[in-house]
């Protein structure tokens, strides 16, 4: 009843609220995009998206299709592994940012296990300017995370936008430098924030560098400064800041998808890969943050 690829088509254009958007990610044409989009609708006997000349959002049929859709790949994954005449085997490598492994790691980790119990997976957390450097260096064969905003590799699973976050109570004097809480460099929140400030004539300090998820959340909940969290990762102990704190606008981060090009035509990488793109990383515990 419902055809895969349109399926497929659907989820990009429910993560990246963007029919243009969806076509690059899929690597077909914008006309295809509006036709798996139809094609759905009709099958499913209801509309699914909103769309306009300016914006496009989803009907409460959409956001209900989303569970569905990934059920039914996942599923249709599963099954194409288990008839398929190659057996994933070996080891694969797959790097992922702290803060998403808090959150969609164990469900990826579950399924990856349970389809393709062949398959050695060698698992690397850290952040994801460091994880960059270690798929340039053939050092991991996926890498799940942030990218910087000039960089357009890899499949883009949903577009974040960047809010300041501190106390209830936080109140930062005009007067003096923002203190900062920050990853270590390569930090590509840590440089969104500085440029941020940057472009704002707003002098800052680094307060605390923290080398894990946890640590800046704690560092910022006990009111030492202030850092940046992807909005839908705030934990639920922190508020978000904003110009009436004298904070400039920060931007959004993408949440990506790549491939080590020596190593992704191997059997295990594309069903790991695979199993990546039908989770569902939405699904954020609300005592977690983002890097």
């Amino acid at each position: 009843m419902f055809e895969p690829s349109q399926l497929e088509t659907f989820l990009a254009v429910a993560q990246t609220r963007s029919f243009t958007q969806a076509a690059r990610t899929r690597g077909i044409g914008q006309p295809t995009v509006s036709q798996h989009v139809r094609k759905l609708e009709t099958a499913a006997g209801r509309q699914l998206v909103h769309r306009d000349t300016h914006s496009v959002s989803l009907t409460p049929d959409g956001e209900a299709m989303i569970g569905f859709a990934r059920s039914i790949l996942r599923a249709h994954e599963q099954a194409s592994a288990y008839f398929s005449s190659e057996r994933p085997t070996g080891r694969v490598r797959l790097g992922m940012s702290d803060d998403l492994a808090l959150t969609g790691l164990p469900q990826i980790l579950y399924d990856f296990g349970r389809d393709h119990p062949l398959v050695e997976l060698e698992l690397t957390v850290d952040q994801s300017g460091t994880l960059h450097r270690r798929l340039e260096n053939d050092r991991l064969d996926l890498f799940l995370g942030k990218r910087v905003d000039d960089d357009q590799r890899g499949t883009l699973l949903s577009r974040e936008r960047l809010v300041w976050v501190g106390t209830p109570g936080t109140s930062l004097d005009p007067a003096k430098p923002v203190p900062l809480v920050v990853y270590p460099n390569p930090s590509i929140s840590r440089t969104q924030m500085q440029k941020a400030l940057e472009r704002a004539a707003r002098p800052w300090r680094n307060v605390c560098i923290c080398r894990g998820v946890n640590g800046l959340i704690a560092a910022v909940s006990a009111g030492i400064g202030v850092s940046s969290i992807a909005k839908s990762l705030m934990p639920a102990n922190l508020v978000a800041l904003g110009p009436e704190h004298g904070l400039p606008e920060l931007g959004s981060v993408d949440l990506v998808l790549m491939s080590n090009p020596r190593s992704e035509a191997k059997s295990s990488v594309k069903a790991l890969a695979a199993t990546v793109l039908a989770s569902d990383l939405s699904r954020v515990p609300q005592s977690r943050g983002g890097r």
